[in-house]
């Protein structure tokens, strides 16, 4: 993967509906920003019950959208990222509605999965209440199929999401499809959506088990057979995550985006830092991506939180909760827990530049912290624009995570780039992706807790950035051919 910034977007929500007007913002108005884009399920269908993240059919462009074609030009512009959705499919999908018409006659009976799969001689209230829940209720929906036969189907998210038994032959096909499709059409990276409930096992908890590892394991030693790297997406304890990362090619730093904001409203830099001395340094870095800002990445573990505290203490996790409310003028909590009907038991759904109430110099500053802490950052769609919290579209669908997920046309797009902290944010990602010093050596330090330097050198290059927490100011003086220079966040 190359060092330097990523875009995350879904095709029809910037600047345009097709894969071709995205090819254009990227060769036009774009050009040369990005190393590389993470296209958000761009499968049929894109608007099922969750935004892509439950297809009908993965091995086949939304036609809306474009086709396979359109996906291998735009990896000539920029390494391609897709999500391969490892747990779940569509209600919709082909096999799923063959299953139901013919029940256990169909050659997709061991594709989906039941509860007797997982339970062959019944579940105690002690096994049900062992299994790990991102969102309120039981992992089961009881499902009358075609054929009049009844199954209780395992639906980790939503009743439309049917979850697959990747142990199985029928399982393991349809996953090595849709790897092989990937290959064949450009793509270099995949990202696991949810993996960390692939498996299912008895009497534990069935969330990031060591046999979800030596599934992740064999999928990703599969997957760099075939030429793509590896994205690991886990919302979990920070301990489980640094795990993860000695497994894949690259894990997801969720950590960070909490902790960001945590160092700017308490102006304490300390818990950043001591997860900078621990971090896998295999990350993807973000602020935002299309779901909410995840609070379980810094908090204590769920299940011993007395022996593994988290990297903040509760009460001002807690209070981190009500800040970011607060400065999104009370929006976020409309979006959030009980208010949104995708609930999200570990995640505040807010853009982040509302998360950080739209203060330009502050938020520049978090995306400067961003791009020096090691790893390969990405940024999402709505951030790249200082994007503003869509309360039309939460009210429209009552999705919590379609406050920050904005359908933004093309004249939208130019517009906002016209803006002076998207032209500053642009000029600092330029910077972050040319400069010889984030090829180098990396160091942090800090004279007071609310002053924070971050350092790369390499050779006679140097980047430094130098953040005051709490004036929320920050600058970064770098070297240059015509001597040293300023970036000043403001």
């Amino acid at each position: 993967m190359k060092n330097k910034v990523q875009l995350i977007t879904y095709v029809d929500r910037f600047g345009g509906t097709t894969l071709p007007q995205l090819q254009e913002l990227l060769d036009g108005p774009l050009a040369g920003v990005f190393g590389g884009i993470h296209l958000l399920p761009f499968f049929y269908k894109i608007d099922g019950a969750d935004a892509g993240f439950d297809p009908i059919d993965h091995n086949r462009v939304d036609d809306r959208l474009g086709d396979w074609d359109d996906i291998k030009r735009l990896s000539g512009t920029a390494d391609v990222m897709a999500d391969v959705i490892v747990n779940h499919m569509s209600c919709e999908s082909p096999q799923f509605l063959d299953y139901s018409q013919k029940g256990s006659a169909s050659e997709y009976d061991g594709l989906f999965l039941t509860m007797q799969s997982v339970f062959p001689d019944g579940a105690t209230e002690q096994d049900l209440l062992a299994v790990y829940r991102p969102r309120p209720g039981m992992p089961f929906s009881m499902t009358t199929l075609a054929n009049g036969e009844r199954r209780l189907l395992w639906t980790t998210f939503t009743p439309q999401q049917i979850d697959i038994d990747v142990h199985t032959p029928a399982g393991q096909a349809y996953l090595e499809s849709i790897l092989q499709k990937l290959s064949q059409s450009g793509v270099t990276m995949v990202r696991l959506d949810a993996v960390g409930y692939a498996i299912k096992k008895a009497g534990a908890n069935c969330f990031m088990m060591p046999e979800t590892f030596e599934f992740i394991k064999a999928f990703a030693k599969r997957g760099r057979e075939l030429g793509l790297e590896v994205l690991v997406e886990i919302h979990s304890y920070y301990k489980r995550q640094m795990e993860i990362a000695r497994q894949v090619d690259w894990v997801y730093d969720f950590a960070l985006p909490p902790l960001v904001l945590h160092a700017m409203e308490f102006g304490r830099s300390a818990p950043l830092r001591a997860w900078l001395d621990q971090r896998p340094n295999n990350a993807i870095t973000v602020l935002d991506t299309h779901d909410g800002i995840g609070i379980i990445d810094i908090g204590a573990d769920a299940a011993d939180r007395a022996h593994n505290p988290g990297l903040v203490p509760p009460a001002e996790l807690d209070e981190l909760v009500e800040r970011m409310h607060c400065n999104s003028k009370n929006q976020s909590r409309q979006a959030t827990g009980a208010a949104a009907s995708n609930l999200d038991l570990y995640q505040v759904n807010c853009t982040f530049f509302d998360a950080m109430g739209r203060n330009e110099a502050a938020y520049l500053v978090a995306r400067a912290i961003q791009f020096f802490v090691p790893g390969v950052p990405q940024v999402y769609y709505v951030g790249l624009l200082a994007g503003h919290n869509d309360m039309d579209l939460l009210a429209r669908t009552q999705v919590g995570r379609d406050i920050n997920r904005h359908y933004y046309d093309r004249e939208e797009v130019l517009s906002a780039l016209q803006a002076p902290v998207v032209s500053k944010l642009i000029d600092l990602i330029r910077l972050r992706n040319q400069h010889a010093a984030f090829n180098g050596v990396f160091s942090h330090a800090s004279s007071a807790d609310h002053l924070l330097t971050l350092l790369w050198t390499a050779g006679v290059d140097y980047a430094r950035l130098e953040v005051n927490l709490h004036a929320k100011t920050g600058v970064m003086v770098y070297s240059s051919v015509v001597g040293e220079q300023k970036f000043v966040m403001m």
